[in-house]
């Protein structure tokens, strides 16, 4: 039997050769699989990040639209502050055509005023809308009692439970100036889809400038919440910072809303025509704020039971 040929053989030089080659040529493919799959990785981190970045802008955009209520009484550094954030937010991020500022933001005419303590109005409202107070009003509901608002806009109707249990000092504060009409013919000036409609200035800033940073001419101190009480339909004060509430509230109308920090007195739920009237309410906003469309408060009315 002859011998098979040498280069068949075992252990020769070309098949170690080729060999090699052919583990040369795997660690090449395994290498290249490799890389591309930490390429792959990289680009779903940098997505990942600069996502996380972009919505950490966007809620920051977010809680400066809040920081614009009641400063009747805030400084003026914390007050241009506050207004050139939100007027640079809104000039980059609006791309819906607003109405004009003349309609929007004008506020509505102006009430009466009461000097030095402000008494507790009649169960079924005062005759006389009052738009300014001297100081807080003192506790005028029943903490233990069950309080709920019927706001009727040129929208509709929506119901709020109001939670005198959790926010006493914020239900009796609403409840008053709801009973003295403070709130009739006041337009929610800021609405942001996807996160809050905003209301509840009836006197602008006194220069003229429009609604957002005008209150009732006191302020009172914070009742917040836990973090994660906010829901779709929460009802909370807008501030300008701690303990700086007065008249202008908010309703929660998406999840960015829902995830703000607790910051914000939370007093109450809307628990009627939220889908029906407070959505339509929401889809006139804009990303910046300003509404397309003039939607008012024409009255509150507050029920005991």
């Amino acid at each position: 039997m002859q011998p098979p040929e040498r280069g068949w053989l075992v252990g020769s030089p070309a098949v170690a050769n080729d060999k090699r080659a052919r583990q040369k040529a795997n660690r090449a493919a395994a290498q290249a699989a490799a890389d591309a799959a930490e390429k792959k990785a990289e680009n779903r981190r940098r997505l990942v990040f600069f996502g996380g970045l972009a919505a950490a802008v966007l809620l920051g955009a977010f809680l400066i639209s809040l920081g614009g209520g009641d400063d009747d009484e805030a400084s003026t550094a914390d007050t241009s502050s506050t207004t050139i954030e939100a007027t640079t937010t809104t000039e980059a991020t609006t791309t819906t055509a607003a109405a004009e500022p003349s309609e929007v933001l004008a506020p509505p005419a102006a009430g009466g005023t009461i000097s030095g303590e402000t008494p507790c109005p009649a169960a079924e409202g005062e005759t006389e809308r009052i738009t300014q107070f001297e100081s807080a009003p003192p506790m005028c509901i029943d903490p233990a009692a069950s309080y709920t608002a019927e706001v009727t806009t040129t929208a509709g109707v929506f119901t709020i439970e109001l939670d005198a249990a959790s926010a006493p000092e914020t239900v009796n504060n609403f409840v008053v100036l709801a009973r003295y009409g403070y709130y009739e013919g006041v337009p929610f000036h800021r609405i942001i889809p996807g996160f809050v409609v905003q209301g509840g200035d009836a006197v602008g800033d006194g220069s003229g400038a429009g609604l957002g940073r005008g209150g009732p001419g006191y302020r009172f101190g914070d009742e917040l919440p836990e973090e994660g009480e906010y829901q779709l339909g929460s009802v909370a004060m807008a501030n300008s910072g701690p303990d700086t509430n007065g008249s202008q509230f908010f309703i929660v109308t998406g999840e960015n809303g829902a995830a703000l920090p607790p910051l914000y007195s939370l007093f109450g739920t809307v628990t009627g025509g939220f889908d029906d009237v407070v959505l339509p309410i929401e889809a006139v906003g804009t990303q910046g704020g300003e509404p397309t469309e003039v939607i008012r408060i024409e009255s509150v009315v507050i029920t005991e039971s």
